[in-house]
């Protein structure tokens, strides 16, 4: 079944309803996970300002995933910025060149003086 999710409260309740139908006690998945059991409380409560990369340990656990409905208008920027990522993880082509420059800089510890 699929399911839209419109906040972080639908996806809690989601991540809850797959949890318990799957007899899995909150600790016990918090544990498997490697966050604390208040982290996957929260998550379950649908508290807005969770760290999404430990939200996404608690969906793989659970074998769940989260698609994304990308309008066909973003396909080419989209590729575009999966190519530059490819080949700097850092890389962002909306990034102003002088802002580049500078975090250019402050990696190698050079200076243009």
């Amino acid at each position: 079944m699929k399911r839209q999710i419109l906040s972080a409260r639908d996806l809690g309740l989601i991540i809850r309803a797959v949890r318990k139908s799957s007899g899995v006690r909150q600790d016990d998945l918090a544990g498997i996970v490697g966050v604390s059991k208040q982290f996957a409380t929260d998550v379950e409560r649908g508290k807005p300002t969770v760290q999404m990369d430990r939200a996404f340990l608690l969906l793989k656990e659970l074998g769940l995933s989260l698609t994304i409905d990308v309008p066909e208008s973003a396909r080419e920027m989209l590729l575009k910025l999966e190519l530059q990522r490819e080949g700097d993880p850092e890389s962002d082509s909306t990034e102003a060149p002088s802002a580049k420059a500078q975090r250019s800089q402050s990696k190698t510890g050079s200076t243009n003086r």
